[in-house]
């Protein structure tokens, strides 16, 4: 029996790798766990996006038009009290609460309601999927001559409504201060309608079936049954799309650019548009810095409002 045991551990210890040392129990690896495996992520987030930030925020107390050979001014924070004085800075501001609510009211509406039609039991249900969310994977820039095209003072859009018998509406609706944000949101309800629809879709499809029977045997209709059951299930699905919706208009940039020029008369200007004006055509780096990182701290602030506000819900 000793000579069988003694056979087995020699036979064991004869397949170890030479050289290697056996671990003991509770003994800590000297080799670090995962850290190889993030080492590229890391070095990329901290090496491009935090210290993009950092540097950000040193460009934005100095007085400087970007040119490397250009000298370049400290001048403290006197690029925020221009900003805070700014009223450009501040209807930027308030086009992006404007556009906030009326576009993740109006995407919110219809994706909800998309979602639970899609659900029903309707034809060509696939086809229609498609039609809702292709506009989201068309580029802006591809869209945003024929939008020109659409509602320009001869366009197509004034052309149907002289043809219905509504000539006395036409109007050049991207020189209007009011029309041409309306054109803006609208364009960017067409083009982001298709992620809400899908996010909604595929929350609905975690519902129990059982419970949507059961609603039905108490008597609920199709409208209470979606008021009272469904929606509060999506309501976690909604304050997601709330944060994307809070970050997205803070950062919108290609619809009002492309479309109207952040025009007329600053009727469409945004902080993204604002700060690319400032820095490429005006050449004022500093300040745009300045709203760069005022643009930051905004996103930063309304993500953290918005999961606050998640979090009370899921408790109530």
């Amino acid at each position: 029996m000793s000579t069988l045991t003694e056979t087995v551990v020699t036979a064991g210890r004869s397949r170890r790798s030479p050289g290697r040392v056996p671990r003991r129990a509770g003994q800590r690896s000297p080799y670090p766990g995962g850290l190889a495996w993030i080492l590229p992520a890391l070095a990329l987030v901290v090496g491009m996006i935090y210290f993009s930030i950092g540097y950000t925020g040193y460009v934005s107390t100095l007085d400087w038009n970007g040119f490397i050979l250009s000298p370049s001014e400290p001048v403290g924070g006197d690029n925020y009290a221009a900003m805070f004085a700014d009223p450009i800075f501040w209807r930027a501001i308030g086009h992006t609460a404007i556009f906030f609510v009326v576009t993740f009211t109006a995407q919110t509406v219809i994706g909800f309601v998309f979602a639970a039609i899609m659900h029903s039991r309707i034809h060509l249900a696939p086809v229609y999927k498609v039609i809702i969310f292709v506009p989201m994977v068309l580029a802006p820039a591809t869209m945003a001559p024929v939008f020109r095209l659409i509602f320009d003072a001869n366009g197509s859009f004034n052309g149907i409504l002289s043809a219905i018998g509504l000539g006395s509406l036409t109007q050049p609706w991207l020189a209007g201060n009011v029309t041409a944000m309306v054109v803006v949101m609208l364009v960017t309800i067409w083009q982001w309608t298709g992620l809400t629809f899908i996010l909604f879709y595929a929350a609905m499809s975690q519902i129990e079936p059982e419970i949507l029977e059961a609603a039905r045997v108490d008597g609920s209709g199709n409208i209470r049954t979606l008021w009272s059951i469904v929606w509060p299930m999506c309501r976690g699905t909604a304050v997601a799309l709330a944060v994307l919706g809070v970050i997205g208009a803070l950062k919108t940039f290609d619809v009002p650019y492309l479309v109207t020029r952040a025009g007329p008369n600053h009727a469409t200007e945004f902080l993204g548009t604002y700060i690319f004006q400032t820095m490429v055509q005006e050449k004022h780096f500093g300040y745009a810095a300045a709203i760069s990182v005022a643009l930051l701290v905004l996103a930063i602030g309304a993500g953290l409002l918005m999961n606050r506000i998640n979090r009370q819900s899921e408790r109530s």
